[in-house]
């Protein structure tokens, strides 16, 4: 009889929010697990690192689920011979309870490995621009929970030792009795100018951070709303602050900006305005599929000798062009002696990791702009060209070639269809709580946005949302909803987007929050 071997639980730390912190290993594990189940501290943007397959249990807001049900949870998928992923919040043995779930597998024997992550206690602080050590000011700091009410001797909090403690003192889970320890500690001997920082959802685009002093540093949480998950840090070193503050300083912190790319391609889009400080909810409304019509690719595959230009007009017709190509040729030199043409730099980029040569790549991606630049490469009179692109695209390419002379195939070589999954909850976010920008990069995700969304009507609930626009065929979608972008970028990529978004949040200046 064969006997079925167990899982393995991995209690992996997720870090403190922001998603780049996460370790190699916990990424790793992510990318193999069986069952992921996670917290609602951890950056839900990680789960998109976890196989379609993979069963994904959320532990929600609150604390929805009991940890007995959490702990019964993970032995029972083990016992199933899964790989488990518990991801926490933090490092998993720092105020996570992770300690407790570790000791309750190890009674089942259940193997397990603990798999550090980038602790709040030091992370937060960073991005606050405040140093938890430092040479002038202190050389230790001291690490509590605010939150205790502990009856037990062994774990109930020493005030009157800790107000004396020298050094940092970083205070997690305080925020909802900030007004009762602060007293407390000055009651001891801690004295009221002491500096203190309170800073909410640390190392995310949504950190705010408020600056006082222990007898100031509640009524001042209170006015600005300060609310859980928050870090509080008390000593001279929260000075330091005004010459540190990195994060809060970047041109787009305190925008939220919608990113509506397909998510294989939002990853570098998405991360680059991040880095510049966006509070980036990426909900991609598009995905690509075959096209219902197949044999036009068939007939195109038979007649690739006969084309004198192959013309792509986006990455996503590269990609499933060659897909379906290699599934007929093994050799990249059946595509023939056609010249190849790309709208577009990153459309060019994607030709050229095939080591292929781009001939011509015109600098405007409108229809009839594209038409001239072929004009000027040379006499387009019978000069037959094949047209790689989506099934629903804009006619105006065609016909401009068309009315030169050119003999014109129009190939739909993928379909967008709509994406409406929500699998890190973005789109449930914007719905609650709206957004500064949203972006659209074609006129595919303007049309698939507004059909899961309601354009108009998500712009009237929140009318301190703006539309920025990657160029005038996705303008033309816009403003056939009876919407005008506010922004329409003068490069038509990505790289043009995010500089027009840096120009208006330079001229508008950042209100949003207060960074004092």
């Amino acid at each position: 009889m064969r006997v079925k071997s167990k899982g393995t639980v991995y209690l992996v730390g997720a870090g403190p929010g922001d998603a780049g912190l996460l370790t190699l290993r916990g990424a790793e594990l992510l990318r193999r697990a069986d069952v992921i189940i996670h917290d609602a501290l951890a950056n839900p943007e990680l789960l998109r690192l976890a196989r379609a397959e993979a069963e994904i249990i959320s532990r929600g807001n609150n604390m929805a689920m009991p940890q007995p049900e959490i702990t019964a949870l993970l032995i029972a998928k083990a016992r199933e011979g899964k790989t488990v992923v518990r991801l926490k919040g933090g490092d998993p043995l720092v105020f996570g309870r992770g300690g407790e779930e570790a000791e309750a597998l190890a009674t089942e024997k259940i193997p397990f490995e603990i798999v550090p992550g980038v602790s709040s206690i030091t992370a937060v602080p960073n991005y606050a621009g405040i140093p938890l050590t430092h040479r002038e000011h202190c050389s230790s700091f001291t690490v509590f929970t605010g939150h205790s009410d502990s009856a037990d001797e062994a774990t109930a909090l020493r005030y009157d030792q800790i107000a004396k403690i020298p050094g940092t003192k970083v205070v997690l889970m305080g925020t909802e009795k900030l007004h009762d320890w602060t007293k407390t500690l000055m009651a001891h001997g801690m004295p009221p100018q002491t500096p203190v920082a309170i800073i909410h959802r640390g190392t995310t685009g949504q950190q705010k951070t408020v600056a006082g002093t222990m007898a100031t540093i509640a009524t001042l949480a209170a006015n600005e709303k300060i609310t859980p998950p928050a870090l509080t840090v008390i000593g001279d070193v929260v000075k330091l602050r005004g010459k540190l503050n990195w994060f809060e300083n970047r041109p787009l912190f305190g925008r939220r900006i919608v990113v509506t790319r397909r998510s294989e391609q939002a990853g570098s889009f998405a991360q680059r305005l991040a880095e510049l400080g966006a509070d980036v909810l990426e909900v991609p409304t598009i995905k690509i599929t075959t096209p219902t019509e197949k044999d036009a690719i068939v007939d195109c595959l038979l007649e690739l000798n006969s084309y004198d230009w192959l013309v792509f007009t986006s990455a996503n017709g590269v990609t499933a062009f060659f897909d379906i190509f290699f599934r007929r040729f093994q050799d990249l030199r059946d595509i023939g002696g056609a010249r190849i043409a790309a709208v577009g730099p990153t459309t060019a980029a994607k030709l050229r990791e095939l080591h292929l040569q781009v001939d011509l790549t015109p600098e405007e991606f409108t229809g009839r702009k594209i038409a001239e630049a072929f004009k000027k490469y040379q006499d387009i009179e019978n000069v037959k060209i094949c047209l790689l692109r989506a099934e629903v695209a804009n006619p105006d390419l065609p016909d401009a070639l068309a009315k030169m002379g050119a003999i014109v195939d129009d190939i739909a070589i993928y379909k967008t269809v709509s994406a409406t999954e929500d699998p890190t909850g973005a789109g449930e976010r914007l719905l609650e709580i709206g957004a500064d920008w949203v972006t659209f990069t074609s006129s595919s995700t303007v049309e698939h946005f507004h059909a899961r969304f309601d354009l108009p009507i998500l712009v009237k609930k929140f009318p301190k949302l703006k539309l920025a626009s990657i160029g005038p065929e996705t303008t033309k979608a816009i403003t056939a909803l009876g919407l005008k972008p506010s922004l329409e970028a003068k490069e038509h990529t990505t790289d043009g987007l995010i500089a027009v978004l840096l120009k208006a949040a330079k001229a508008q200046g950042l209100d949003l929050f207060n960074t004092s």
